[in-house]
């Protein structure tokens, strides 16, 4: 998107340029914080052989987790499997490529590639599987491992707020991979729930810098729970 202004109007607009066999950096954890919308427009638009980095493959119905029915996804570079019973399968049965890496290792691989650093050592994983194939050197009597960042044709972005310039606040929780990731991608795009004028958001509430953003777009979205626990009532508690 050229210029200051990042809004687009269309979430075809907001993918336009999108291909097969592209990688992604998506934010969220779990359902937290997750650009779902973006997600279904993958969907919508059958994109393949799609290489994923995000903290998890959201849950079997939700978030990601609706690019594995159709196999949207080649290769997931995440943290942990969740409660996806589809990336557990198609993990287990060789369908889909998995790279399981430490969470904090894989923020630190985003925040590395925004920044520009190819590649960083460090303690996590040393004498695991992890650090199988990887270099190893010793620093100060500790042994670490040569962990390369990651960056992506596209980086999918939820944000709470933005000014149409692309500055963007988070709110609470949602405030996870989402601003690492925005700037690990060469075109990142963020859906937002409210849209404001330039100059109406506080500078000391601004999180992530607009000149992170590419393009942006205001969405409608379901905030769907991952897991809700509710207690017993009182008279539950008592048996009556």
């Amino acid at each position: 998107m050229a210029g200051f202004n990042k809004v687009v109007n269309s979430y075809q607009e907001a993918l336009a340029g999108l291909e097969d066999n592209m990688t992604l950096i998506v934010g969220g954890f779990g359902l937290c914080g997750n650009p779902e919308n973006l997600i279904k427009e993958i969907k919508r638009r059958g994109t393949t052989g799609l290489t994923v980095v995000s903290n998890n493959c959201g849950t079997t119905e939700h978030g990601l987790g609706i690019l594995l029915f159709d196999k949207q996804i080649k290769k997931m570079v995440a943290s942990y499997v969740g409660e996806n019973d589809n990336f557990e399968s198609q993990m287990m049965s060789g369908e889909l490529e998995v790279e399981l890496t430490p969470q904090g290792t894989l923020a630190e691989k985003m925040r590395a590639g925004g920044a520009g650093i190819p590649a960083f050592y460090t303690a996590t994983g040393y004498g695991t599987p992890v650090a199988e194939g990887k270099e190893v050197r010793e620093f100060n009597g500790k042994k670490y491992i040569l962990e390369e960042s990651v960056t992506g044709d596209f980086a999918l972005v939820k944000a709470y707020k933005a000014d149409t310039y692309g500055n963007l606040v988070f709110r609470k929780t949602a405030r996870n991979f989402n601003p690492l990731a925005a700037t690990a991608g060469k075109i990142t795009v963020v859906e937002v729930e409210e849209i404001v004028e330039p100059g109406e958001l506080d500078p000391d509430e601004i999180h992530l810098s607009g000149i992170y953003v590419d393009r942006l777009i205001k969405g409608d979205f379901e905030k769907i729970i991952e897991q809700r626990t509710v207690r017993p009532s009182n008279q539950s508690e008592q048996g009556a």
